[in-house]
């Protein structure tokens, strides 16, 4: 499903989603676990695993012990593979779609993630005060560029010291500006983790940290299109291409 498809004429980012209950279940696998998970209607990506999503996962990297912070969680993939990644830290993911916020809260109890927890509301709204290791989101742009800006401004004050973020989104959403602002207002070490299907992952170091080398790739999750495929080049600040490519991490399999 496109990020784009509205349902009956809401968008997926609705508080409280009025479109038919259409539940399925989904599978990938992750680190060589099968992660199963009930979606619906009414929710972003409810037909499959987008691939600007597992484009995210597959680059993701999460220390053990790593708070990790999924905003606009949706029907929670990106949180559940970080929960699962960190056994010893905290995952906490928020939405502001009821519907998704619970399907989150199922998916996590049924790929056993006992340390993540999901808070509904907009943007950082549910984690006021709180500090993370790791920000990681896939924004609704189809709020608009305002929406997604203001939620970008506050950015920082939820990293810690150390923390970084990762965006993903896609030319057609216009990553390419989101990622020159980000540059350009306080994070001038953002990088290209990762290109694929048009969508570019960035990662943005906290406000003052001099970005570090990138730590070698765990497995993790790549999607089909993947598979076989030339290696993703990494990028600067100005989204011109470098010769380094980034390593290449584990596989998505989506299994229906």
């Amino acid at each position: 499903m496109s990020d784009d498809e509205r349902f009956g004429g809401e968008p997926y980012f609705a508080e409280r989603p009025h479109a038919r209950p259409d539940r399925r279940e989904l599978r990938f696998l992750y680190r060589g676990d099968l992660l199963s998970f009930v979606v619906d209607s009414g929710v972003f990506a409810s037909q499959r695993l987008d691939p600007g999503t597992a484009l995210l996962i597959e680059n993701m990297i999460v220390r053990p012990t790593d708070r990790v912070l999924d905003v606009g969680c949706g029907w929670g993939p990106v949180g559940v593979a970080a929960a699962r990644s960190a056994p010893n830290g905290a995952v906490v993911l928020t939405d502001v779609n009821r519907r998704a916020a619970r399907l989150a809260e199922e998916n996590l109890v049924r790929n056993r993630a006992r340390n993540g927890s999901v808070r509904v509301g907009p943007g950082f709204e549910p984690v006021a005060g709180l500090t993370f290791d790791l920000v990681a989101t896939n924004p609704p742009f189809r709020a608009g560029r305002a929406t997604v800006l203001a939620m970008l401004g506050e950015v920082p004050d939820h990293l810690t010291a150390r923390g970084r973020l990762l965006l993903v989104g896609k030319g057609s959403q216009g990553i390419l500006y989101y990622q020159r602002w980000l540059a350009e207002h306080w994070a001038p070490g953002v990088r290209v983790l990762a290109r694929g299907s048009g969508y570019r992952v960035l990662e943005a170091p906290a406000p003052g940290t001099a970005p570090s080398g990138r730590e070698p790739a765990a497995e993790g999750v790549k999607n089909r299109r993947s598979l076989g495929g030339r290696p993703r080049e990494a990028g600067d600040a100005s989204g011109a291409r470098r010769r380094k490519r980034a390593p290449a991490t584990g596989t998505v399999i989506a299994t229906g």
